[in-house]
């Protein structure tokens, strides 16, 4: 291995904390990584990393190595990309990382366009309602629902979900339709709850209609931590449900749901790309972000939202239950 190879090999350990992750993230078998920082250590003549049986630290010594090192391949990655060729036609790998509804309802759908107009970019895709490290796992975006916590990545915001409250007939058959948000606390509806990666406990519903603002915590008979999983259990009437329009309309269609408290508003809530402020927005990586913030924009099927019109400035009917954060925990920071 290279020189510098060896040194994006250095920065990917640095980056995910231990040579296994840092394999697995660069696609190498263990020992190679392994040999090609050790070789570096031995080309510079100083010890840059700190190993124990769990976890390796960077030494006074790596860590400024580390932060010109970065500066180094981010140079070069500008300078590929800056190669008329490379404009044209940018190729390579993006690790991307979206909320299993997100995913599975609108970005893989529209994923043909993007792959008819950039055909040299491999997307590695993956799709779950879970906290990521972007860093930890050389992720290069994500894109996340609620407000990004982490006040050093970089967010660009780039639509709002709203939320809308929904049970099965048959719940509704057993145990009534609740006509206003006190109802849900008379002791006869029960939830099925979302709970938070982080904390475990169940997010607060909250309600509002002109100056009247309700929040309030509903027992449940399941909570998941999945968005799918979610409506899954409301479509079986387990309880009701706080999903997104753009998942439940093809069930409210079908009568499989029922809409609830529809002159009652649930909060926006912000869609961003995020990634790392590290990571040079590459070509790839800029016509990726480009292109998913115009599908955003283009996706504005009818606005339902509590059955008041239209926010100045939305972009579309899409809500989102209170899908995955990205790991860190400060609110930010303005968009890219």
């Amino acid at each position: 291995m290279d020189k510098f190879a060896a040194m994006q090999a250095f920065v990917r350990v640095v980056e995910a904390g231990t040579f296994t992750k840092a394999a697995d993230s660069m696609g190498l078998p263990k020992p190679t990584v392994t040999r090609a920082v050790q070789s570096l250590e031995a080309q510079l003549q100083t010890k840059l990393l700190n190993r124990t049986t769990r976890r390796v630290t960077v030494t006074a010594d790596g860590a400024a190595y580390y932060d010109r090192a970065l500066r180094i391949l981010g140079e070069m990655d500008e300078l590929e990309s800056s190669m008329t060729h490379a404009k044209a036609n940018p190729r390579g790998r993006l690790r991307i990382d979206v909320g299993a509804a997100v995913g599975r309802l609108l970005l893989v759908p529209a994923l043909p366009d993007f792959h008819a107009r950039y055909p040299d970019i491999q997307i590695d895709l993956g799709v779950s309602d879970r906290p990521v490290d972007l860093i930890g796992e050389n992720v290069d975006c994500v894109l996340r629902i609620g407000e990004v916590t982490d006040q050093s990545l970089v967010a660009r915001r780039i639509g709002d979900f709203h939320l809308i409250m929904a049970a099965s007939p048959d719940y509704l058959k057993r145990h009534g339709t609740p006509r206003h948000p006190s109802d849900l606390e008379d002791g006869t509806h029960r939830a099925v709850n979302y709970f938070s990666h982080r904390t475990g406990r169940p997010f607060s519903y909250t309600f509002t209609k002109g100056n009247e603002r309700i929040e309030l915590d509903m027992p449940h008979v399941l909570s998941v931590n999945d968005s799918s999983a979610e409506l899954a259990a409301g479509l079986v009437g387990l309880g009701i449900v706080r999903t997104t329009t753009f998942e439940a309309q093809p069930h409210f269609d079908s009568g499989e749901l029922v809409p609830l408290l529809l002159d009652w508003c649930s909060n926006s809530i912000p869609i961003y790309v995020v990634y790392p402020p590290n990571r040079h927005l590459s070509t790839k990586l800029r016509v990726f972000v480009d292109w998913v913030a115009d599908l955003f924009a283009r996706s504005q099927p009818i606005l339902r939202r509590c059955g008041m019109p239209a926010p100045p400035g939305a972009v579309g009917d899409f809500v989102c239950p209170m899908a995955p954060q990205v790991a860190g925990a400060k609110p930010l920071a303005q968009p890219a």
